[in-house]
């Protein structure tokens, strides 16, 4: 990528791995503990913000996505949203324009809080 002076690396994250989400009160995840994975998700969104500010000044663009609570295996039939749906904002991801956003962390193709 480096050579090329282009690409797009989008990270999959969740919202669990947000520390802005840990600390509300009001967050609806408050309640869900599993260390393990909101660690590993907060661990890639620090390596997100890393990244892209090793990779300024280039055209390579580094986000990470928080796709949502899924109908999948993982998150049951009962979950709000098809996988087209939570592909959606990875995908727009992987195809920013140049000059895109790059650091960042999204949901529904909206900045979320680290």
């Amino acid at each position: 990528m480096k050579k090329a002076n282009y690409g797009r690396i989008v990270n999959v994250s969740s919202l669990l791995g947000s520390l802005t989400d840990m600390n509300d009160a009001n967050s609806p995840f408050g309640r869900v503990m599993a260390p393990a994975y909101r660690m590993s998700k907060t661990a890639l969104n620090a390596l997100t913000t890393l990244f892209a500010k090793e990779l300024q000044g280039t055209n390579i663009l580094i986000n990470s996505a928080h796709p949502g609570w899924l109908q999948t295996d993982m998150g049951s039939k009962a979950a709000d949203l098809s996988v087209d749906e939570g592909a959606a904002t990875p995908v727009w991801l992987a195809t920013l324009p140049d000059g895109g956003p790059s650091g960042g962390f999204f949901h529904r193709r909206y900045r979320l809080a680290w």
